[in-house]
């Protein structure tokens, strides 16, 4: 993936190069693939301490996620650097501008993976990401509030991403910080999971249906109630100092599930869909429903949970190895990185 990359335009029957930049089309989106490979390497961390898998690649996993996500970023600081008026034209688009949170989301999820492994280096992940979701999360909504250019068909799912990322913080929050401050990021992420969750399904429902490109991010619902789920697992944990599987914990894993079901007997509608980077929404939300099971099957020792839990961490890396293959072939195509991404 270079700056100068070339295009080919007939002239006289052969084909002559002409040179054109790349590197002011890099998108924002480009982060959701740190995402998807972060929550993974999350999910395989934790299917190795509470299922006991008989191998352990989720060290190799965080490596690659951290290099992804080194390339990923350092692609983007050049265009910011270089072309400025492009990272305004994404923060002023009205689904773009919610891509930027994915920065702040796969610093949390660094912060989750190196909890374990070095709680200083987790530590730090964890207030950079917090700090920064938080920033996102202030300004973006006012942006909402006050810009006059935003419509009902706007509305999709990646509109949960500035505000609902902010269940995240609390996974590694209660080891890094004193507990309200989880419970405020908890708290902001639930509420305007359930005010967002009614104007995505308000525009979903009434509405043309979403643009191809876009539909890929229906996954991103499911996302919210497993994540939730997590997060206030970790919360209650702290409170009580134990598993707590009540009531509402139960309720947001099986809101998750059912999005999931739901989106899984539509599968002939998103596999028909041709590649784009927006494919990678399929991988975290699908990571994170994976994590969730995983730890209500270690829990309940449910068989039903279990070879869930099983099937989706095998789903979950076909997954990824396809999104792998088929980014990198469109890299190599020069399909990404163009004027209409």
């Amino acid at each position: 993936m270079t700056d100068q990359p070339s295009l080919h335009v007939a002239t006289g029957g052969q084909e002559q190069v002409a040179a054109r930049p790349r590197l002011q089309y890099f998108p924002i989106s480009f982060f959701a693939s740190v995402l998807g490979m972060a929550g993974t390497t999350i999910a395989l961390q934790r299917a190795e301490r509470f299922l006991g898998l008989p191998f352990s690649i989720s060290g190799i996993l965080l490596v690659v996620s951290l290099a992804i996500f080194v390339v990923v970023a350092t692609f983007y600081v050049l265009k910011a650097v270089r072309y400025p008026d492009a990272i305004k034209r994404e923060f002023a688009h009205p689904v773009k501008i919610n891509f930027f949170p994915t920065i702040s989301i796969s610093i949390l999820l660094f912060g989750i993976a190196f909890m374990r492994l070095n709680s200083e280096v987790g530590r730090f992940f964890w207030i950079a990401g917090a700090a920064l979701h938080l920033t996102f999360t202030i300004v973006i909504l006012s942006a909402w509030m006050h810009r006059t250019t935003f419509q009902i068909q706007h509305a999709n799912p990646v509109w949960f991403i500035p505000v609902v990322g902010n269940i995240i913080v609390p996974i590694a929050g209660v080891e890094y910080a004193p507990v309200e401050v989880s419970w405020f990021f908890f708290s902001i992420g639930l509420s305007f999971w359930i005010v967002l969750l009614t104007i995505v399904l308000y525009r979903i429902i009434f509405y043309p249906p979403l643009a191809e490109r876009l539909r890929p991010t229906l996954f991103i619902l499911i996302a919210p109630p497993a994540v939730g789920f997590i997060s206030y697992l970790r919360l209650m944990e702290h409170d009580v100092s134990g598993f707590v599987l009540d009531g509402f914990a139960r309720v947001l894993y099986y809101v998750a599930l059912f999005i999931l079901l739901l989106l899984l007997v539509q599968a002939r509608q998103f596999v028909t869909i041709p590649f784009y980077l927006s494919w990678w929404a399929y991988s975290f939300p699908i990571a994170a429903i994976t994590i969730a099971t995983v730890l209500i099957a270690s829990r309940t020792n449910l068989f039903v949970f279990q070879g869930l839990a099983y099937a989706l961490l095998i789903g979950l890396g076909a997954l990824i190895l396809t999104l792998l293959f088929r980014t990198i072939a469109a890299i190599i195509q020069r399909k990404i990185c163009v004027e209409d991404e």
